[in-house]
């Protein structure tokens, strides 16, 4: 352990300490999971294409959902980057390449996901919902230029982190390298963002837009409950819990 830097922890496994980040940041991924809700609970224009289709949904939305869709997300999403530590934690226990890369990963979801992101994605709907209002002939294109200016390079440096600390997490379980089964790889954000998004094939629904408006906080969800429930078949984690 004393050949990298292992940010003040020390050479045992803390389960207790562990679980509850678990348990954190699943309550982090209810809240964002909520703040998705509200804003992908809807249908789309049938009569429009593409992007300006997807957008269609969102001119119903008031301006306190808005607020209230970002501001669980930016809490909520800013809860699961820190528990992500819980599983740097039981990776470092096993490999120190792994664990340094999936820090690494953790940095940029902390610096990227929820300011970069989450709440950028809703200035750009408050933005189109009121040039709807204002000026609705250029309302799409100016959407357009405002999200690949002020969205898109968080976006892309979000993309990249995020694949990074999955890579690393999926790697690690799947080698035998955490205290956890390897089998427990699939209790990881792509498994369980996938998944959701699987559920567009039923078709335009308020209740499906919905779902997987938030699939990335079902894979939060996913990931941190499916831990918390196989924790005691991790090697020695039963013999700590509380």
């Amino acid at each position: 352990m004393s050949n990298y830097n292992d940010i003040g922890i020390d050479s045992s496994l803390d389960w207790p300490r562990i679980r509850k980040l678990f348990i954190i940041g699943l309550i982090g991924g209810i809240m964002t999971f909520v703040g998705d809700w509200l804003l992908g609970y809807g249908v789309y224009d049938e009569s429009l294409t593409g992007l300006e289709k997807k957008l269609s949904q969102y001119l119903i939305l008031s301006d306190g959902t808005l607020f209230w869709s970002a501001f669980l997300g930016l809490i909520g999403i800013s809860l699961e980057g820190l528990c992500y530590f819980g599983i740097y934690r039981l990776i470092a226990s096993g490999s120190m390449k792994h664990a340094h890369i999936f820090r690494s990963g953790v940095f940029g979801y902390m610096l990227f996901a929820a300011c970069g992101v989450h709440v950028p994605c809703l200035s750009t709907v408050f933005f189109y919902s009121h040039m709807m209002l204002a000026s609705p002939e250029n309302a799409y294109d100016l959407t357009i230029k405002f999200g690949l200016y002020f969205l898109l390079p968080a976006l892309t440096l979000f993309l990249i982190f995020f694949l990074v600390m999955s890579a690393a997490q999926i790697s690690a379980f799947a080698k035998g390298l955490t205290p956890y089964p390897k089998w427990c790889w699939i209790f990881s954000m792509p498994v369980g963002m996938g998944a959701t998004m699987l559920l567009k094939f039923a078709g335009n629904h308020a209740v499906v837009n919905g779902l997987t408006a938030a699939w990335i906080s079902i894979g939060n969800i996913w990931m941190f409950g499916g831990l918390l429930l196989t924790m005691k078949k991790a090697k020695g984690g039963h013999k700590h819990e509380i």
